[in-house]
């Protein structure tokens, strides 16, 4: 986890890297809300600014992502590194 912010009482945005699982795979395809309760919201390549993420973003090694969603799953997502 590189940043967190509690926005509401169980809702919360994480600055992280994506895991090796999500990898040259579009979120789209790695149903990433059903198995962890969160989104990727925007994407930054390295040497680029953040950008909205789509269903069709190919996340790379070392890009940072911002990923929403209730506090513990968030949590528990940027942990799996």
């Amino acid at each position: 986890m590189l940043d967190y912010i509690e926005v509401d009482e169980d809702f919360a945005l994480v600055k992280t890297h994506p895991h090796r699982d999500l990898v040259g795979v579009p979120p789209g395809e790695t149903r990433l809300r059903s198995k962890h309760g969160v989104t990727v919201l925007c994407v930054k390549s390295v040497g680029e600014h953040f950008t909205y993420a789509t269903a069709d973003t190919v996340l790379q090694y070392g890009d940072v992502i911002l990923v929403a969603g209730p506090i513990a799953k968030a949590e528990r997502f940027a942990g799996r590194l």
